[in-house]
């Protein structure tokens, strides 16, 4: 298998690279400060100029500035999304590990109540848990990264009871390795491959269920600049000013459409046989 990235892959990992120096960079990049408020700016289109500064994508319902907020509002993006990621990749591996290597009645608790998980509906869950807890940035992270470790439990578990029948698992133990070396040294590496699959797809998902919650007035909380807030605030501005909502959501369409693609790419060199499936 050639080690040569094609140029649609290329393409990709330029944008999302382009995606995170944005938000880390937001504030040199904005010329604006996404909270300044200019009543007498509101909704200008995009290209609207004054002597002492430029909207290059115009501006919202109070004046402000519509690209240092789509900016600063993809850094709370992909905030949440690394965040939620990382605390379903963890807590979904561990039970995931646990329950390969200890098999028995260990395995069947573990695995029913992931099924159990799996069998509500994750935004559904998401959102009557912010509703219940209260809406705000550290909510949302928990909320999110608590109710999607089963899909990782899952691989995990699968993947786990593949590795340790294999022979060097066997030499490691008859060696005196104890449990916990075999799992972080021995198998854990072994199914990193197929996890960080499930945590790319993941990270898309997490980014369209910020955009969501934030949408219904449930994820980051204003005045602070989120995707989905804004797109909220202009949905009553569509024919008048069309940007509010067309420029955030091309923003949110290209870097879930990204990171997709790029799951995509990573499953085939994990795991080339899908390519045929």
């Amino acid at each position: 298998m050639s080690g040569r990235l094609s140029p649609g892959i290329i393409v990709i990992l330029t944008l999302l690279t382009a995606f995170v120096f944005a938000a880390a960079g937001a504030d040199l990049l904005a010329q604006n400060d996404p909270l300044r408020q200019s009543l007498l700016m509101r909704l200008r289109p995009p290209g609207t100029s004054t002597a002492t500064t430029s909207y290059l994508l115009g501006t919202d319902d109070l004046g402000r500035d519509l690209l240092a907020r789509i900016l600063y509002g993809a850094r709370a993006s992909l905030l949440v999304a690394t965040l939620s990621v990382s605390i379903s990749l963890l807590v979904g591996t561990i039970l995931g590990l646990l329950a390969g290597w200890l098999r028995g009645w260990t395995a069947i608790l573990v695995m029913r109540f992931v099924d159990t998980m799996l069998s509500i509906p994750a935004i559904l869950l998401a959102v009557l848990t912010v509703a219940v807890l209260g809406p705000g940035f550290l909510t949302l992270v928990l909320v999110l990264g608590l109710t999607r470790w089963p899909r990782y439990t899952r691989v995990a578990f699968a993947q786990t009871l593949q590795v340790v029948t294999l022979p060097y698992i066997r030499a490691a133990e008859m060696a005196g390795c104890g449990p916990m070396r075999i799992l972080l040294r021995h198998i854990l590496p072994n199914i990193a491959g197929p996890l960080m699959v499930v945590a790319t797809s993941e990270f898309g998902l997490m980014i369209l269920f910020e955009a969501g919650l934030s949408f219904l007035g449930l994820g980051v909380q204003p005045p602070y600049p989120s995707w989905g807030s804004i797109m909220a605030a202009g949905r009553q501005y569509v024919q008048r000013a069309w940007w509010l909502t067309v420029f955030p959501g091309a923003a949110l369409f290209v870097l879930v459409l990204c990171v997709n693609l790029l799951g995509d790419w990573l499953r085939d060199r994990v795991d080339p046989t899908s390519r045929s499936r």
